[in-house]
């Protein structure tokens, strides 16, 4: 428990002279003056990062070095490589369940056994999903990621109404390849952003 508390701190203490560096999301060079965020977004992304960030560091320590996480305006950007699908599923639900979160854009890549046969079935099964939501114009499709591992489809986002969280499941068991769906959707009304 001792080490996660130092961690924790150390990576805080690190991470604190973000906002006087030049150093900003955009690159070097650009300061926060030059940011089209507003200031107070600027600081509900650097909370959300941190948070996320620190909640992965205590999940597992290697998370802190292996990955990188970006928020603009709420929106998640993840990045680095993980052993395990597994891993990579876990993170990007964490990522959805942060406070605040808009969207999350999961580029993290992962070790596997490589099988082309497998590999072609779960992209074939990820397509025709998202394919089918975006023609469905009950759904916002930007507002969902989409993974496919061995035939066990997950779905992360962020469902405006009960009937679109709906008709994303509807889609997804019309799918003829999948063996188990794993949703975790939330309801716009549950962010933070929304009720304030």
């Amino acid at each position: 428990m001792k080490k996660k508390i130092v961690i924790l701190f150390s990576f805080l203490f690190l991470s604190a002279c973000v906002g006087s560096s030049t150093s900003g999301v955009f690159g070097t060079g650009v300061s926060i003056a030059f940011d089209p965020r507003t200031l107070g977004t600027q600081i509900d992304d650097s909370i959300m990062q941190k948070n996320l960030l620190a909640r992965l560091a205590l999940t597992e320590k290697k998370y802190l070095f292996k990955l990188s996480v970006k928020v603009l305006d709420g929106r998640i950007f993840l990045g680095g490589k993980v052993d395990q699908p597994e891993e990579k599923l876990k993170i990007t639900k964490m990522a959805w369940e942060t406070k605040g979160a808009r969207s999350v854009k999961n580029n993290i890549a992962f070790k596997q056994k490589f099988s082309i046969k497998n590999t072609a079935i779960d992209m074939l099964i990820t397509s025709q999903l998202r394919a089918a939501l975006i023609f469905n114009k009950n759904v916002k499709s930007a507002n969902f990621n989409i993974d496919t591992i061995n035939k066990k489809t997950y779905i992360f986002g962020i469902a405006h109404t009960d009937e679109e969280k709906k008709e994303i499941i509807q889609e997804a068991k019309q799918i003829v390849d999948l063996k188990e769906l794993v949703t975790s959707i939330l309801m716009i009304s549950d962010l933070s952003r929304q009720r304030e």
